[in-house]
């Protein structure tokens, strides 16, 4: 479980300037939501409610070194935002976070997703053994590690399963102790997540019983630079989804190397997980259409190992495997859901203290091919949405507030270069952690 696969724990996030394709008739990417603490995972609720989840930007402490190493300080600064009626409310605060000092690339609220009209979930990350949240850790008691239940109305939440408690008891991919739940999928009775730190998917019933629907072994891959020597690489699963055909889909991020291509998107079929798609770079998370198209976001297309830029993608794979890229250039995108309008929407800027938003892009789910379009401007006046039908955000003002530029955001730069150096180190760990 590598160093980076714990993003690579802070790798999911990003700030948002776009230069993204659009389809001839396509308007430019619309701001959805602003203002916000690395935002990973969204969802829509059945009235066209949308909900973000917000890493936080950790706090004063208790303070530890996490998997990275980094020196990582918690604070009650996560959050789970809504856009309801074009309103954006933080309607869950003060939930746990870890962040380095500028709060860039935290661990906290990873993924939110509901089911029915009102049972929200979400996830919360760790980044780090068991052991630092057991009692006796370091931030024990502080809730990191789990998947909960939010009550939209009292903003109040529950904790449903220990997730850091069963990977220190069962450590599904049987490698070392190390936790870090990140996409969340919802479902009748059971909710299912990506444990990226624990290598496996797992199952939480109503009741809080937490079991392993599956765990991914390390592969041996090659380093990109000399000497060429081969190291064990995580899978680092960051996003489950139910496909058209009712199973449950993966997508996985790859530790380190952060091999170009190496990334798939996994079935978890009846004997365990089997290649769907393959071919991607760092998965970050997945969506499936109406019309059966999957969805995936790549947090960075040409690999988390090289500096200085997290460029991300929204890619579109039809049914018959035919590949369309949706939008290219996609500053750290962290999440996609499709909202009942049919348009795709991502968090940017994901791994950003403050900067983060959602973008509507300008693309119907199941639409024609896209053509390259220039990089849309953005003023700092306000992006107010109305809804229209069954909650489909629609924009008021062509204008939209842009989040941090790649230029300003030390602590997005600060991550990345971290990062790189992690991975290097990592090399001569065991099983290249």
């Amino acid at each position: 479980m590598p160093s980076m696969r714990r993003f690579a724990t802070a790798a999911l996030a990003a700030a948002g300037l776009v230069a993204v394709s659009a389809a001839a008739a396509a308007a430019a990417p619309t701001v959805v939501a602003t203002g916000l603490d690395n935002p990973r995972g969204l969802t829509f609720g059945a009235d066209g409610t949308l909900y973000v989840a917000e890493a936080g930007r950790g706090g004063n402490g208790p303070c530890f070194t996490n998997s990275e190493p980094s020196l990582v300080c918690l604070g009650a600064t996560g959050a789970i935002t809504q856009v309801r009626h074009g309103v954006q409310t933080r309607i869950a605060t003060g939930l746990p976070s870890l962040a380095a000092s500028g709060g860039g690339g935290a661990t906290g609220p990873h993924d939110v997703s509901v089911v029915g009209n009102g049972g929200v979930m979400f996830s919360i990350g760790l980044g780090a053994p068991p052991s630092a949240v057991a009692p006796g850790g370091e931030i024990a008691g502080s809730g990191m590690g789990t998947v909960n239940r939010l009550d939209g109305r009292s903003g109040s939440w529950t904790p449903v399963g220990n997730l850091a408690a069963y990977e220190a008891s069962a450590n599904p991919d049987g490698t070392d102790l190390d936790t870090n739940p990140y996409g969340v999928l919802a479902a009748p009775g059971r909710t299912y997540v990506a444990d990226a730190g624990g290598n496996s998917v797992l199952e939480v019933s109503a009741s809080g019983r937490v079991s392993t629907v599956a765990a991914f072994p390390p592969t041996l891959v090659a380093v990109p630079f000399p000497p060429f020597f081969s190291v064990p690489m995580d899978a680092v699963p960051t996003a489950v989804a139910t496909g058209p055909d009712g199973a449950l889909y993966v997508g996985q991020l790859t530790g380190f190397p952060f091999p170009v291509g190496g990334s798939t998107v996994w079935r978890i079929g009846a004997s365990g997980p089997e290649p769907f798609r393959t071919g991607f770079t760092n998965v970050v998370d997945i969506a499936f259409g109406p019309d059966g198209s999957l969805y995936v976001v790549e947090i960075d297309s040409s690999s988390l190992l090289f500096p200085p830029e997290m460029v991300g993608s929204l890619i579109r794979v039809a049914p018959d495997g035919s590949r369309t890229t949706v939008a290219a250039g996609l500053f750290s995108p962290g999440g996609i859901a499709l909202g009942p309008d049919g348009a795709p929407y991502v968090t940017v800027c994901s791994v950003c203290a403050g900067g983060g938003q959602v973008l509507r892009l300008g693309y119907t789910a199941g639409g024609a091919p896209h053509q390259r379009a220039s990089r849309p401007s953005y003023s700092r006046n306000a992006a107010r949405i109305a809804t229209s039908g069954a909650g489909s955000p629609v924009q008021r003002s062509n204008e939209a507030a842009p989040c941090a530029s790649r230029t300003s955001s030390p602590s997005t730069h600060g991550w990345q270069s971290s990062a790189r150096a992690a991975s290097i180190s990592a090399v001569g760990r065991r099983s290249g952690r």
